[in-house]
């Protein structure tokens, strides 16, 4: 697997991951939504440096310009509801781009740390020599990405598999390296420590999903 970790240059990108961990900041859920939306800006920006071009020419009031154009088809793919947000940042930037969405879960089924992860939803176009870029703002231990490309079956082959997370624990990463392609591109904007005993990111940033949209039952 590539792996891409956009912050370690420094960029406006730090800036809006500090914003999104400040527990102060997190209160206006408004705010938090911009900075995710804006942190996916800048990720599709940096993956949209990978992907293939054509030449063009397009005429001006006063001449003609060469330049180029992206060729290549991109679907955009994010996993419900923490990755809307990260989503509409993506999709600011590949604005022809096609969309779908999945949902899944941690599901404890014995009420303790223990889970499972469900997909029960998915709306998704042909990934059929196309660019699927599959969108999650966080990457603990993995299982959701893995377990929502199975539910997506990928009879479809698509050209590339791109996942965009915003935070990422090396859990996940060595989880995902172990039960995906070798040719799959991991975006990350920011590597954390690791996982605690309930398997969420040290320090991360808390629920990204509640601190967007509120809290669920």
């Amino acid at each position: 697997m590539h792996i891409h970790y956009i912050s370690e240059q420094n960029s406006i990108l730090n800036h809006f991951l500090a914003q999104i961990r400040d527990v102060t900041i997190q209160k206006d859920s408004m705010r938090f939504r911009k900075n995710i939306e804006r942190i996916g800006e800048i990720m599709a920006y940096e993956l949209s440096k990978t992907l293939d071009y054509e030449k063009i020419d397009v005429q001006t009031p006063l001449g003609t310009k060469h330049t180029t154009t992206i060729a290549d088809h991109v679907v955009l793919c994010s996993i419900l509801r923490a990755g809307l947000a990260l989503h509409t940042g993506f999709m600011n930037i590949f604005d022809n781009a096609e969309n779908g969405f999945v949902s899944a879960y941690r599901h404890h089924y014995d009420n303790d740390d223990k889970f499972e992860i469900l997909v029960e939803y998915q709306a998704a176009p042909s990934f059929e020599d196309k660019n699927l870029i599959l969108i999650d703002p966080m990457l603990a231990t993995g299982q959701s990405i893995v377990a929502v490309l199975q539910k997506l079956h990928l009879e479809q082959k698509p050209k590339t598999i791109h996942i965009a997370v915003v935070i990422a624990a090396p859990e996940g990463i060595a989880f995902l390296e172990k039960n995906l392609p070798a040719n799959c591109h991991l975006w990350v904007a920011a590597l954390d420590e690791k996982l605690n005993e309930k398997n969420y990111i040290v320090p991360g940033l808390g629920d990204a999903g509640d601190l967007a949209y509120g809290s669920k039952l």
